[in-house]
């Protein structure tokens, strides 16, 4: 059997997606007075969480390592917790385990969600059983990480 290509000048669209969509839209998710701190040692990773974030009404404070990240708590416990996981120095395994031994009860508890390079369901699973909630593959889709910031961010603020 013979396949021939058809002409179709149309904008080409996946199947699961409504065409209003683009590949950068985050789904109508209102991340209005949610805070999330961020941490990525890279810059443009970095700059892309903030982005998404905030275009769906979030308040993002951006910290580029895991220091800063610990700094940052210091001064504010976020609402949610968004950190990559491969940075020098303190990685995100080792913030992760300070911010679940942190003496602030607030902090103890901030929802987490590690974002990664590896995604095998073995490093999934590590990150699961280091006290991350969510585990997160990069490159980052913008609609998954608004979903999954507004479902950690909803648990946190029930209680």
């Amino acid at each position: 059997m013979v396949v021939h290509p058809s002409h179709d000048d149309g904008p080409r669209v996946h199947p699961r997606t409504s065409p209003s969509e683009t590949a950068f839209d985050a789904p109508a998710i209102d991340l209005t007075r949610i805070h999330v701190l961020a941490v990525d040692d890279e810059p443009d990773a970095l700059a892309l969480v903030s982005e998404v974030l905030q275009a769906a009404g979030a308040r993002v404070t951006a910290a580029t390592s895991g220091a800063d990240a610990i700094h940052a708590l210091e001064s504010e416990t976020p609402d949610v917790l968004v950190t990559d996981l491969g940075m020098p120095g303190l990685d995100g395994f080792a913030l992760i385990d300070r911010v679940r031994r942190h003496a602030d009860e607030r902090v103890r508890e901030i929802p987490t969600a590690a974002l990664t390079v590896y995604a095998r369901s073995e490093d999934r699973m590590k990150a699961l059983r280091a006290g991350f909630q969510m585990h997160l593959a990069k490159p980052i889709d913008p609609a998954e990480l608004v979903t999954t910031v507004a479902a950690l961010a909803k648990r946190f603020l029930q209680r």
